[in-house]
């Protein structure tokens, strides 16, 4: 049975409404998004150029900032692996910023340089996909000299220590030197989660996070293996000093407990019943968070954002760094 003429056109004229009516709104929903990704502090980047990503500035500020740690350990993997650093493997990585101070060789077990090889071409591949999201920054002046660790460490045991420790000398030593960085890039990701507005940051982030965990546990597990065994001739053992260092940075990061040893307290370890802490964690057993605040105080070693030295001798770059900046 046929359809009659003007009921026909009625459903056209119904049809063409609809689709001004949609038209309308998704043009006033864009334009609304449009109005929102301006607004400060959500002001768009649209990403390196040739990039079509756009990110609300306060994403692209908390993506940038992990460079300064990405960086650090980049330079002393390589480094500390192959002899050389982010310069010899791809100088445009750099941005122009300074050469590192204070980069060698370690004398290391062909199974460890193997490991410090790996991590060092992974960090090399987070700062590409770093800055494939954001512009990111040049790499800043970095001290990755033995004299710097060795001023943790002494720190870290209130003790001179003669002959000073020398992260290059051997695989322990060089294990220890590496229990100092990755974890607090870590705990930085673990804080900057839930403050990331996209889903795009989120899954770099959540990538970025997966392999520094990675990366802190195979460190952390070496060094467990290594436990009782003495630190060269300084009398102290290696989980003894896993557990002063991270006693430094919880110092240095005014925050309270965000960071164990190898070996804690049977009422701190996981579920109150392990002495073992093989990974760190909170009573759940979740990593800890730390804020860009906490972390340029442990990075710098003075517990204070707006003091750099330590591993930044001329401080962190970015917009998070610099506003701690008097």
């Amino acid at each position: 049975m046929g359809v009659p003429a003007s009921a026909n056109s009625g459903v056209v004229v119904v049809a063409a409404l609809v689709a001004v009516v949609a038209s309308l709104c998704g043009g006033a929903r864009a334009q609304d998004m449009d109005k929102e990704w301006a607004r400060p502090p959500y002001r768009g980047y649209f990403g390196p150029p040739g990039s079509m990503s756009m990110l609300p500035q306060s994403d692209v500020d908390l993506l940038e900032f992990p460079l300064n740690l990405e960086y650090l350990e980049t330079e002393f993997f390589c480094w500390s692996a192959l002899g050389y650093g982010l310069d010899a493997i791809d100088a445009n990585l750099t941005g122009g910023g300074p050469p590192s101070i204070g980069g060698q060789s370690a004398s290391l077990t062909p199974f460890v340089r193997d490991i410090a090889t790996q991590f060092c071409y992974q960090e090399v591949g987070h700062l590409r996909a770093i800055k494939q999201t954001v512009r990111g920054f040049p790499r800043p002046l970095l001290d990755i000299s033995a004299a710097n660790f060795g001023k943790i460490v002494e720190q870290s045991l209130n003790a001179t220590l003669d002959p000073p420790f020398n992260p290059y000398e051997n695989s322990v030593n060089f294990l220890i030197a590496s229990y100092i960085i990755p974890y607090v890039g870590l705990t930085g990701y673990v804080g900057a989660n839930p403050k990331l507005l996209t889903p795009q940051a989120r899954k770099l982030l959540a990538g970025l996070l997966g392999v520094e965990s990675a990366q802190d546990a195979v460190i952390r597990t070496l060094l467990y293996e290594r436990g009782m065994s003495r630190v060269a001739s300084y009398g102290v053992g290696v989980a003894e000093l896993t557990s002063q260092i991270s006693e430094l940075r919880n110092t240095l990061g005014r925050r309270g407990v965000k960071d164990e040893g190898l070996v804690v307290e049977t009422a701190l370890g996981a579920e109150g019943m392990t002495m073992g802490n093989v990974i760190a964690g909170d009573h759940l057993s979740l990593a800890y968070d730390r804020t860009p605040e906490e972390i340029l105080g442990i990075v710098y070693g003075t517990g204070n954002p707006s003091q750099h030295g330590g591993f930044f001798p001329q401080g962190a770059d970015g917009r998070i760094a610099w506003s701690f900046i008097a």
